[in-house]
């Protein structure tokens, strides 16, 4: 292999093959590699880094670069390896047998576009983190091959932490997998034109967290409001049906933050407007919630029927995404429909401009953007009729679907963002079902899409959640108690939401939705009005679990000066709300065992209950630490498990000493009378 340094860049050169390597940004590396004439120049949706120099030196047997706290080493033979300043690995290239494994393989599929794969060594006892949010039961995502994907409940943002030290992030958002598997760590691309990835190394989990901020993004500040409880059901049919339910809030005094206009508010997909038969007067509707201190939110799709009033427009314009063989069609529930192109520039401001004329100068300020990922077919509720995901037949504006179809979540974000910003607005909340790198500096709330209503899926979403904080989403919600089923009169279910409550309350975002039971028996086929799902709101579960909803509404208020300043550290810092363990206690190695207990905040772990019917858990506290019980104000030394019962009311939660929580002798006691509580073992 040939090596030269450019222009602060180590560059190699063997077999057509072309390697670039050089610093972005302090202590951070950038690997590049093509079997094309030259390298590409994009940096896709990383921020700008400083310029920092490097430390290069070459000879004819191997190579070095080196940035801060990381370098990075070549041998001839073209074998990649990173380390330490210090000199200790922290991964490295596989290569094996050459008719086995080499370490980088390019497959030319047509002009400049390869399959590829890249393989690292696998370290025994190395455990990875982050990734996005996949819902397979595992916080640790040694062993799994996840894809590399966006689907519903599937969200891939290809940033990995390692336990070894080091952060990695896939810079390409190509259609493929990676495989964190015992023999090997294998990132493939179903189609691109290079390899390229970034690796920095930090001391802890919470020092790569915030690096990758750095790289990628932080939020903006969160309003105080939307620290509040946001109630949504699917779906409120009329105008009054919605202000009817805000109403009642106001007469039980309950605290209401948001609430939410779902889908099918329009006459067609792609009108990007109320229908008017049913939404007769959308401002003084905005108006009235406004006097009692709601926020509206209304739901967008990215879907454009044929029947649209926009889609003739949009086609002639190229503003939709298009299929490269076949009918244009890529989105068929309810109607025969194309997409919009995130991805183009001009399609951007088309839609803005048509929700700028149709919702926001009504005073509509928030959006669902729902369908983020975007979902193609239509799977029918409950997957039974699950369409395939035919990638290489879609045509965006930045390139074919199998190329760049994961940062599609981003540019659909990115338009109401700049839209709003071009309206001088400063709190900018919008939900998102889907995001990609570099996301959550356009303000989203991101939810994990319609999941069961199990416990089951409850468990899930747990580590789903921590792992999507690691992976630099900090405001996430799930929909409590599940989109898909439950039934408000029955006992188990009325169980699960509550269970499910208990953990929403402690999650960045407080959030109630799903499709409940009775629901249409013709869902696909009946008339949008009657397009609805059961009773959702608080009150609808029985007396009993009405008492502890309600109790939970008011500790969430009384949490909101504590959750409003550890956003304000997001903001500065990029570290999440909630997060694992380890995050906070990375020298106690029993915290990475623990995959379903969490910090909210510094100060405030959370053991949420996630089992049908269970009388009580084990729980476990960090060492280094004093811990008290939240519930009968117990105090206990860490480094040890205890067994705490969990009556249905409560949900065990400790306070680290000292916490920094004026209300801390108060946080829980409404929760359980005093006669009640019972002391953990």
């Amino acid at each position: 292999m040939f090596f030269k340094a450019i222009n602060n860049k180590l560059i190699a050169h063997k077999n057509g093959e072309i390697i670039w390597l050089e610093p972005f940004g302090k202590d951070c590396l950038r690997f590049r590699s093509t079997m094309s004439r030259e390298v590409i120049e994009k940096d896709w949706t990383l921020l700008p880094q400083p310029p920092v120099n490097a430390e290069i030196e070459t000879s004819s047997a191997s190579a070095t670069i080196r940035s801060g706290n990381i370098m990075a080493e070549i041998t001839a033979a073209g074998r990649v390896k990173y380390l330490t300043a210090e000199g200790r690995v922290l991964t490295e290239e596989l290569w094996a047998h050459p008719n086995l494994v080499k370490g980088r393989t390019y497959k030319s599929l047509r002009s400049d576009l390869y399959n590829i794969k890249l393989y690292f060594k696998a370290h025994e006892n190395e455990k990875f983190y982050g990734m996005g949010q996949y819902a397979n039961g595992h916080l640790n995502l040694k062993g799994c091959v996840l894809e590399l994907a966006q689907k519903n409940t599937q969200i891939s943002i290809p940033f990995l932490i390692s336990t070894r030290g080091y952060g990695f992030i896939w810079n390409n958002p190509a259609v493929g997998r990676v495989e964190l598997v015992k023999n090997h760590t294998r990132w493939f691309a179903e189609a691109s034109k290079q390899i390229d990835y970034l690796i920095f190394y930090e001391d802890t989990p919470a020092e790569i967290v915030k690096k990758y901020s750095d790289l990628t993004g932080k939020p903006p500040i969160l309003p105080e409001w939307a620290a509040g409880f946001w109630q949504c059901k699917l779906r409120y049919r009329t105008q009054e049906e919605l202000l009817e339910v805000a109403r009642e809030y106001k007469r039980r005094e309950l605290p209401l933050s948001v609430t939410v206009i779902d889908f099918f508010h329009w006459p067609h997909q792609g009108d990007w407007r109320f229908d008017p038969k049913y939404w007769p007067d959308p401002r003084a509707m905005v108006e009235e919630l406004e006097e009692m201190g709601i926020h509206l939110m209304v739901s967008i799709w990215p879907t454009v029927e044929v029947e649209s009033e926009n889609y003739q427009e949009m086609v002639k314009r190229g503003l939709l995404v298009r299929t490269e063989r076949g009918v244009p069609i890529l989105f068929t529930y309810r109607g025969v429909s194309s997409i919009f192109d995130a991805t183009n520039t001009e399609a951007r401001k088309y839609l803005w401009e048509k929700v700028k004329e149709n919702y926001y100068r009504y005073g509509l300020k928030m959006f669902w953007l729902d369908e983020a990922e975007p979902e193609f077919g239509w799977p029918g509720l409950g997957y039974d009729n699950a369409l395939p995901y035919d990638y290489d037949n879609v045509r965006y504006h930045l390139g074919n679907g199998l190329q760049v179809s994961n940062v599609y979540p981003f540019y659909y974000a990115k338009t109401f963002y700049d839209g709003l910003k071009s309206e001088r607005e400063k709190e900018i909340v919008n939900l998102i079902r889907c995001a990609w790198i570099g996301s959550q500096r356009f303000g989203v709330v991101v939810w994990s899409g319609d999941i069961p209503s199990t416990f089951d899926s409850l468990r899930r979403q747990v580590k789903a959640g921590l792992n999507v904080a690691m992976a630099g989403i900090p405001w996430w919600t799930t929909d409590i108690g599940g989109f898909y089923g439950g039934d408000p009169n029955d006992p188990n279910f009325r169980e699960l939401i509550v269970r499910w409550f208990q953990f929403g309350v402690f999650c960045p975002i407080f959030r109630l939705h799903g499709n409940r039971k009775p629901v249409p028996k013709d869902h696909d086929k009946c008339d949008a009005y009657e397009l609805t799902g059961g009773p959702n709101e608080v009150w609808s579960f029985g007396e009993e679990a009405y008492e502890i909803i309600k109790n939970l509404l008011w500790l969430r208020e009384r949490m909101k000066s504590y959750i409003l300043e550890q956003m304000k550290i997001t903001h500065k810092e990029g570290t999440p709300v909630m997060r694992p363990l380890f995050f906070d206690f990375a020298r106690d190695g029993v915290t990475y065992m623990v995959e379903d207990e969490y910090m909210f905040g510094p100060d405030i772990l959370v053991a949420p209950v996630v089992y049908e019917g269970a009388k009580s858990r084990r729980v476990y506290l960090p060492k280094g630490a004093k811990w008290t019980d939240a519930n009968d104000d117990k105090v206990y030394e860490g480094g040890q498990w205890l067994e705490c019962a969990t009556p249905l009311n409560v949900i065990p939660v400790f306070l680290k000493d000292n916490a920094k929580i004026p209300i801390k002798r108060k946080l829980m006691g409404e929760l359980v009378k005093k006669e009640d509580r019972v002391s953990c073992k």
